[in-house]
């Protein structure tokens, strides 16, 4: 016969404990739940994305109705706890069920702590805790003006982003003069609180409410000082107290909350509390990390029968996460200076970024970081593991910039370093999930890891290597709007940079109302694409926006290593080139070498540390097997050996691969020359394919060799390889420019018709290719500039290392 285990809560702690449970063995326990809320388990944290209208409420539920009832267990909604009976080990509800049970496990969460204030308890005072407390604020904010919120913690700020999201005029009060003082040190404090008024929040410091006013319904606040605020609506977010009430009446020990030991038990048998309601060596935590850790070491305790090879819980290196519309907040350990500490801090006054590590010993103590806050997981994990720093420079423990330009942080952290803090899930575990489990997307991610599940904060980082990790089998959004940031369309986005002579990513993020002020992993290289294409002379790439092949300029391969396809125009090679590749090859043991379908050579197997120099010796151009740009230009043999040929085939390819060289384009570009109607070129399987006639060429567009296999479409017969180039040209600039950012070109035919696509290319012909001409001019090597920031960085460690 099964045990009984009996839930009092059906919050994230309580859950959690049981999703750890069934995945350790799912058979072993009859399991009873019991809920004060009508609602099935939510994320409780990301209310505040709810209230800022980025999150709709069915997108918050963590564990449907349908999860409880595929693992068998008994839900009951809206009914809570009222009594335990520990000797007879029963349980009745507030409707009347009597449960019996061998293990309880009390996860009661916490209140908001209302202010005992005069006038407390009228009508549009809330605290802001649950669904119903969000759903509240939103009516108000249909029918009233004016919001104050009350309390400067990281609660109140969130409350009172979305209460200005809902248009309320939003006034935060704050009874010390620091905002989050316990989260943010002085400084990083006064840049929350200018960012915050810039978003249109009025912030009332050192002020102590005494009173608040009204008739049954609050109409305003009067502070110590004997001011007045009018006021609609009353948020209090000064704080929780644990839910004790039942712990108190069943007789187990309390403090502030439940007192429990390293293994989650109480002071009495067979009941055990985690999450808000328990208190841990004088610590009750309100932060999910700790919460998660928690129900982990209880559900091993339950699931072994005893403590016996149970790793105990023994606390938590607290940190806290916050983003109100851009502005990135992180703060972890104990961030305060003193006689023993000593202190590494960033601070760029232009860019609005504050970073200060705190170091006590050989060891990282605290951290806070403002506006950039890409170093927190690998701060987080020196803090976690106590890692002994002595060895390592300020520059490796709290770099100005990162190692790689554009690169993310987390794509040189180690497997067992800790991406997502609140569910403890590590880089490893994510990128083996992407790269062996098929999770290719972030909710795939989320699915396979329980990673980005809690607060959100590391979405940025788990995109950042699904791009790492997928390379160019990470796609972007393919609806109408350009990403989740903007309601705007690809067409639309960029008219408006045209229109509007809009520069940089960032610039466009700003006047056209970014909802993500930092984009995200979809639309940055989107924009990076399109202010490039219509600004070629003036625009400055932004290796940030581009995707991890395209920085690196070498396709990551399943294992982290690299391929590296040096160009062969036309496919045509020399011996010198070959020797070079197999020298390169010997000296930096490359596993495999493989000649591709584009007629060149793949490296396969490449360090990412060897990259600089392995293209330095080939000393060759990039093949740009990465790149949304020219692939390849396959070619036959042609009229030159070939009897069948009619046209010079190879030497046309050559000449066209060497023209359209590092030409961007909204996806991969492919070109085919067929010497003959043979097609040995594979020409009508390309983005643009040629195929030689006695006199001329007949030029297809819109081909595709991949999955969705297409066969391209005539565009038109010339004369000569000059009206080939010319109308070749025209084409790719009108793909350029109308086609969305990751588009084929076969898609693209299929959406606008070839007919379209015609009209515009004959009648604009000279006028299209000298806009492309004009884009090809600007082209530079690319590769070059990694082997460049290699010799830079090199020349800074021996500096250091002289001093």
């Amino acid at each position: 016969m099964k045990e009984k285990v009996v839930l009092v809560g059906n919050g994230m702690a309580g859950i959690r404990c049981l999703e750890e449970i069934i995945a350790h063995d799912p058979e072993r326990f009859d399991i009873t739940v019991f809920g004060d809320e009508p609602h099935p388990n939510y994320n409780r944290i990301m209310l505040s994305k709810v209230l800022q209208g980025n999150t709709k409420m069915e997108e918050i539920v963590l564990n449907d109705f349908d999860w409880y009832a595929k693992n068998r267990i008994h839900l009951h909604t809206g009914d809570a706890v009222v009594q335990v009976d520990p000797a007879e080990k029963t349980v009745t509800s507030a409707s009347g069920k009597f449960i019996s049970y061998d293990h309880l496990i009390l996860a009661t969460g916490s209140n908001p702590f209302i202010l005992p204030l005069p006038g407390a308890d009228q009508n549009g005072v809330i605290g802001f805790r649950n669904m119903e407390d969000c759903e509240t604020m939103i009516d108000y904010a249909n029918r009233k003006k004016r919001a104050v919120v009350i309390g400067g913690g990281l609660l109140g700020l969130e409350a009172a982003r979305g209460l200005l999201n809902l248009k309320m005029e939003v006034y935060v009060v704050h009874v010390l003069d620091s905002l989050m003082e316990a989260q943010l040190d002085a400084q990083a404090s006064r840049m929350l609180k200018e960012e915050l008024e810039q978003q249109g929040m009025t912030f009332l410091m050192n002020k102590q409410t005494v009173r608040l006013n009204g008739d049954g319904h609050v109409s305003g606040l009067t502070f110590k000082d004997g001011s007045e605020l009018a006021a609609d609506l009353v948020v209090m977010a000064v704080g929780i107290r644990p839910n004790i009430d039942l712990a108190a009446k069943i007789g187990l020990q309390t403090n502030r909350a439940i007192v429990v030991n390293d293994f989650m038990e109480t002071s009495l048998p067979d009941i055990y509390a985690v999450g808000e309601c328990a208190e841990h060596r004088g610590t009750a935590y309100g932060l999910v990390a700790p919460l998660y850790e928690q129900g982990k070491t209880l559900a091993a305790r339950l699931v072994t029968g005893s403590r016996d090879g149970v790793t105990p819980y023994t606390g938590s290196v607290v940190f806290t996460q916050l983003k109100v519309s851009g502005v990135d907040v992180f703060s972890a350990g104990d961030f305060h200076e003193t006689d023993d500490t000593k202190s590494i801090r960033v601070h760029d006054e232009f860019d609005r970024v504050y970073k200060k590590v705190v170091i006590e010993g050989n060891q990282v103590r605290g951290a806070v970081l403002f506006g950039d806050t890409s170093d927190a997981p690998r701060l987080l994990d020196l803090m976690r593991k106590g890692t002994d720093i002595s060895a390592m420079s300020k520059v490796e423990i709290l770099p100005a910039e990162n190692s790689t330009p554009g690169e993310h942080p987390v794509v040189s952290m180690a497997a067992d370093e800790v991406v997502c803090g609140c569910n403890g899930v590590t880089k490893g575990r994510i990128v083996r999930a992407i790269a062996e489990e098929g999770a290719d997307t972030l909710d795939g991610v989320k699915q396979t890891t329980n990673a980005c599940r809690s607060c959100g904060g590391c979405k940025p980082m788990i995109e950042a290597l699904l791009a790492h990790t997928l390379g160019d089998g990470f796609q972007a959004n393919t609806a109408d709007n350009l990403c989740g940031c903007t309601d705007l369309s690809h067409e639309q986005v960029s008219a408006e940079i045209r229109e509007k002579g809009l520069q940089t990513t960032k610039e466009v993020m700003n006047v056209l109302g970014w909802k993500n002020e930092e984009g995200c992993s979809k639309c940055r290289p989107a924009l990076s694409y399109y202010l490039g294409m219509i600004h070629p002379l003036d625009h400055e790439d932004e290796p940030a926006s581009r995707f991890v092949n395209e920085r690196l300029h070498a396709n990551i391969n399943k294992n982290g290593t690299f391929s590296v396809v040096p160009r062969m125009y036309g496919g045509v090679t020399t011996v010198e080139q070959l020797r070079k590749i197999a020298d390169v090859a010997e000296k930096y043991n490359v596993p495999l070498l493989k000649v591709t379908g584009g007629q060149r050579i793949d490296l396969f197997g490449v360090r990412q540390e060897d990259l600089p120099s392995v293209w330095q010796e080939l000393d060759m151009p990039s093949g740009y097997a990465y790149g949304k740009t020219l692939r390849t230009v396959k070619t036959c043999v042609g009229e030159r050996f070939c009897r069948f040929g009619t046209q010079d085939s190879v030497g046309f390819g050559v000449r066209l691969e060497k023209k359209l060289e590092g030409m961007t384009a909204p996806h991969k570009v492919k070109l085919g020359l067929s010497a003959c109607p043979r097609n040995c070129a594979e020409s009508l399987i390309k983005d643009v394919g040629l195929v030689g006639l006695e006199g001329g060429w007949d030029i297809f567009v819109g081909g595709n060799g991949g999955v969705d296999l297409r066969q391209g479409e005539l565009l038109g017969r010339v004369s000569s390889d000059d009206e080939a180039e010319e109308l070749i040209l025209a084409f790719l600039q009108l793909y350029r420019e109308n086609a969305r950012y990751l588009e084929r070109t076969s898609a693209w035919i299929e959406r606008v018709g070839l007919e379209w696509v015609k009209e515009r290319v004959f009648t604009q012909q000279r006028e299209l290719a000298g806009r492309l001409e004009t884009a090809l001019s600007t082209f530079t090597e690319p590769w070059k500039a990694i082997v460049e920031n290699e010799q830079m960085k090199k020349q800074l460690f021996e500096s250091e290392g002289a001093h």
